[in-house]
């Protein structure tokens, strides 16, 4: 029988932070500078620059801790982690090592999260992935490579960053799909980083091991350097664990080795034999003072948001919409505040919900439009979801209004009026018309009499006809159902 062999992951993401300078001097942080920009003699690793530490890094970072319920040292330092680093003009990197700022914690993980064909088969509902640390550090530079030399951009260089270190807690490609989905959304919930992988804001490293089933040690891990996506490191640890499994099935042996992602092959390819943490040589910096995170802490337990969880449940008790409407809303923090925005004052907000991540979520798609530009207003959506129940314009009429809404920013008023959309709904008017079908066409009075309701619809068809399509189709049918006795 073949043995059969059980995957290990670890997940190293690191998170740029929010903030308007560098970590450890006064450059500004700017996405798309021109090359080389924004440097100076700390970030450039000059001789006899001293850094010095940005509070705002710290305070976003302690907040971070928080929303995932870690536990916050009173008291953190900072350390050099020595290592030839091409793109590191210091030659070390200031991080933090034996006594980092936030300790344990986890990330919940939601079905919304997974990958859309995987969200019917979830092995662990409602997982909590466990945080062994996140530590303070800076980045380091960009690296350009031509065809015949490469260059380098220091922007980048010194730019706070989060280094978020997970338990070897995951289990499959799909568990760190949703793992690092719900972990940029609560990011984005805290304001700490856009956490945009394409802008390189938020990256990723892969610890990947196998063993076999039935043994408790963990097998050689693999590390899967630099991934720049979500869906990227869904397809390189699926890639890797068969490699794997393929190697030791062979009767290979596993090297401890650093490999990186291959795209546009779907494969790993090896990068160097790994290195281990006395390679790194840390001693703390000396020209930085411990850090006693005390002295900010109350200021950053009032910046803890409603994370998507929490949110979550109060749309389903708030506003009455389903569970799953509330999970896609509350995904995506603007389009959270965009419903609620007009929820709060909605006549019926499952309505308003509803067409939200139907229509409105299709039109922007087609149109490559975010939701904080979106040209429909959150009151101009509730305010034409309020005519649909009030029975002022039917459903069809509503789909063509919002399409208008949508090209031209106008209110629904505007365009109900504008295009004389409005549906009749006098109760009186109506009869009148109810009683003109119903005289002209005798037959069809007949046949519902005898017990073929069905005929009622093409009676109902006639009354739109001499209404020109305006009366409201729902009190048409109540009125002749009460004239047919």
């Amino acid at each position: 029988m073949a043995t059969r062999y059980i995957p290990t992951i670890g997940l190293e993401v690191h998170v740029q932070l929010k903030t308007r300078s560098k970590m450890f001097c006064g450059c500004p942080v700017e996405y798309g500078a021109g090359p080389n920009e924004h440097t100076c003699p700390v970030c450039l690793g000059y001789p006899g620059a001293l850094p010095v530490m940005n509070e705002e890094a710290l305070r976003m970072t302690a907040l971070t801790g928080l929303m995932l319920n870690c536990q916050i040292a009173d008291v953190c330092k900072f350390d050099r982690k020595n290592y030839f680093y091409p793109d590191m003009p210091k030659n070390y990197q200031i991080s933090q090592y034996d006594i980092p700022l936030c300790l344990g914690g986890g990330v919940p993980l939601h079905d919304l999260a997974y990958p859309k064909d995987a969200q019917k088969t979830i092995a662990t509902p409602n997982k909590v992935v466990a945080l062994t640390r996140i530590h303070l550090e800076e980045d380091v530079a960009k690296s350009f490579h031509h065809e015949n030399s490469s260059a380098i951009d220091f922007n980048r260089a010194g730019t706070p960053l989060m280094e978020l270190v997970s338990e070897p807690d995951i289990n499959s490609p799909e568990e760190a799909f949703a793992y690092l989905t719900a972990l940029q959304q609560i990011l984005v919930y805290g304001d700490v980083s856009d956490a945009d992988m394409d802008k390189g804001q938020m990256r990723c490293d892969c610890n990947v091991s196998v063993r076999a089933e039935g043994t408790d040690q963990l097998g050689t891990k693999i590390e899967i350097k630099n991934m720049n996506s979500i869906s990227g490191v869904r397809k390189a640890i699926a890639f890797e664990i068969q490699r794997q499994i393929e190697i030791l099935s062979a009767g290979g042996s596993l090297p401890q080795e650093t490999r990186r992602w291959d795209d546009a092959t779907g494969q790993t390819n090896l990068m160097r034999i790994k290195e281990s943490a006395h390679d790194y040589r840390y001693f703390p910096d000396p020209d930085l003072l411990p850090v006693d995170s005390r002295v900010f802490m109350e200021e950053v337990r009032k910046r803890r948001p409603e994370l998507p969880a929490e949110k979550r449940e109060r749309f389903v008790a708030s506003y009455g919409i389903t569970p799953y409407d509330a999970s896609v809303l509350a995904s995506d923090r603007a389009l959270a505040t965009y419903f609620e925005s007009a929820a709060k004052t909605s006549v019926k907000p499952k309505a308003l919900s509803n067409w939200i991540l139907n229509e409105l979520q299709s039109a922007m798609s087609n149109s490559g439009t975010k939701i904080e530009d979106c040209p429909i207003s959150a009151s101009q959506l509730d305010e034409l979801v309020s005519l649909v129940e009030q029975g002022a314009i039917n459903g069809k009429q509503a789909k063509d209004v919002f399409a208008e809404m949508f090209a031209t920013r106008k209110s629904a008023g505007t365009v109900v009026e504008e295009k004389g959309l409005k549906q009749e709904s006098d109760l009186g008017a109506i009869e009148a018309l109810c009683q003109q079908s119903i005289a002209a066409n005798p037959k069809a009075v007949d046949e519902y009499r005898a017990g073929k309701t069905g005929s009622i619809n093409f009676l109902k068809g006639q009354v739109m006809k001499l209404s020109q399509g305006k009366a409201n189709p729902a009190l048409i049918g109540d009125i002749l159902a009460r004239l047919l006795g």
